[in-house]
């Protein structure tokens, strides 16, 4: 379910599906504004296996235990990672 299995083609895994909408979350937007930005993106790149609104979320979900989105003030966001610096 994760990743592509015989029956998830690899367009409708949650890892694809994630990487998916991280690519349409440029800016902070909301979730009915990503879903929408999703699935023009699909339409446009040509996948044809459905995407439920509930698949969608589980997507979602993936990112947000990976720590690649997160919540603010009502809007989906990439999360903001600071780089560390070491002086050597």
């Amino acid at each position: 379910m994760i990743t592509p299995t015989k029956g998830i083609s690899p367009d409708r895994s949650l890892l694809a599906v994630g990487a998916q909408i991280a690519r349409v979350l440029d800016t902070p937007m909301t979730v009915t504004q990503t879903w929408s930005r999703f699935r023009a993106e699909r339409t446009r790149l040509g996948h044809h296996s459905p995407v439920s609104f509930q698949w969608f979320v589980l997507g979602l979900d993936v990112l947000y235990s990976l720590g690649v989105v997160e919540l603010r003030d009502d809007l989906l966001a990439r999360r903001r990672r600071d780089v560390a610096t070491t002086d050597s």
